[in-house]
């Protein structure tokens, strides 16, 4: 097994159906049901609280393992925020990619002003370990502030268009939320989020620049660095 591969000590249940299980609901628009009930076809019986504790335990668990396999970050970085409703109030979700598109990290926070844009800013530092050589935003003046205080030596570059790379990496927590039906706190959408920018955007590879034939290899590859990071790829193999 991977040495940075979690630990399963107490699971009963083998690596493959728990990071099967977890990749399904990252992967998908499913509920936890859902992926009880496509287990169940397969001829496992597992219970959806089962397979909604394996998401919390391992989400996060799995997510900075396929983080730890991206290459180093862009130098040009896009920000952006949407509203999400959370419990009926609404908050936001402030996101960063590079400009491969590859996301950075998201933080879900109650405001969009000067204070929550430094604590991104700081978290992307933090997080990512480098410092980007452009930061790419929409005219949002907190980002200004912000930036003169945590980054004043990269350049900003704000325009309402510039960064569509952000917006479009939205659309998958759009639909996702959407299927949830929304989330019912900030903790609870922080780590699903968090976990969920990991995993989900590994499998989607920028498919309509690819080949059929280079996009299956590419998700072999993919697939094969998921077995990796879960550790099923350390199991050792029937006779």
């Amino acid at each position: 097994m991977d040495s940075a591969s979690p630990s399963y000590k107490g699971h009963r249940y083998p690596v493959e159906v728990i990071s099967h299980c977890v990749w399904l609901y990252f992967r998908f628009p499913l509920s936890f049901r859902e992926v009880e009930e496509l287990m169940l076809e397969r001829g496992v019986v597992v219970s959806y609280e089962t397979v909604r504790r394996w998401c919390l335990e391992f989400g996060q668990s799995y997510a900075h393992g396929l983080r730890r396999r991206q290459p180093r970050p862009g130098d040009t970085w896009h920000l952006d925020e949407v509203f999400i409703r959370i419990n009926g109030e609404q908050k936001y979700l402030w996101r960063a990619v590079d400009q491969d598109g590859n996301v950075l990290d998201i933080l879900v926070q109650n405001r969009r002003d000067t204070a929550a844009a430094r604590r991104f800013f700081r978290r992307l530092l933090k997080t990512t370990r480098t410092v980007p050589r452009v930061l790419v935003t929409d005219k949002l003046r907190s980002y200004g502030a912000a930036h003169r205080e945590v980054m004043p030596s990269v350049e900003h570059r704000s325009h309402k268009g510039l960064n569509n790379r952000t917006e479009n990496s939205h659309q998958p927590t759009r639909q996702r939320e959407r299927a949830m039906k929304g989330f019912r706190s900030v903790g609870g959408a922080q780590q699903f989020l968090s976990a969920f920018s990991g995993i989900s955007p590994h499998f989607r590879p920028h498919r309509h620049r690819m080949t059929v034939t280079e996009y299956r290899a590419e998700m072999i590859t993919r697939f094969v660095i998921w077995d990796q990071v879960t550790g099923v790829a350390g199991l050792p193999t029937a006779a």
